[in-house]
């Protein structure tokens, strides 16, 4: 017993992709990420923290003037340096960290 093959014509699928990846990117632009600024970091005891008072002095490890780190979910994005924005401090971008290095990061 032989059966009929028919052709069937399908409907192209490079439109609908395109509107598909069209609303993924719309979706991904609504997720929101946490910025932070680090403006630097150090290692203490207990003992150590647990006699910080009003007045107390952390030493950190960077120098004055170095670029501080801003941190996207905590991972290093940019560098940058501090500045005051209508009486309130900011950070000016110096330096973007390139997009293939923030996929090794991911690693």
């Amino acid at each position: 017993m032989e059966q009929e093959v028919q052709n069937h014509e399908f409907s192209d699928l490079k439109e609908e992709k395109r509107q598909s990846s069209e609303r993924d990117i719309e979706f991904l632009l609504d997720i929101p990420v946490e910025l932070t600024v680090q403006l630097g970091k150090t290692k203490m005891l207990i003992k150590e923290l647990l006699q910080l008072g009003q007045g107390s002095v952390v030493e950190l490890e960077k120098l004055a003037g170095e670029p501080m780190e801003i941190m996207a979910n905590s991972r290093l994005i940019a560098k940058g340096e501090v500045v005051v924005v209508n009486e309130k401090f900011g950070v000016r971008l110096t330096d973007i960290i390139s997009p293939s290095e923030r996929l090794s990061q991911l690693k």
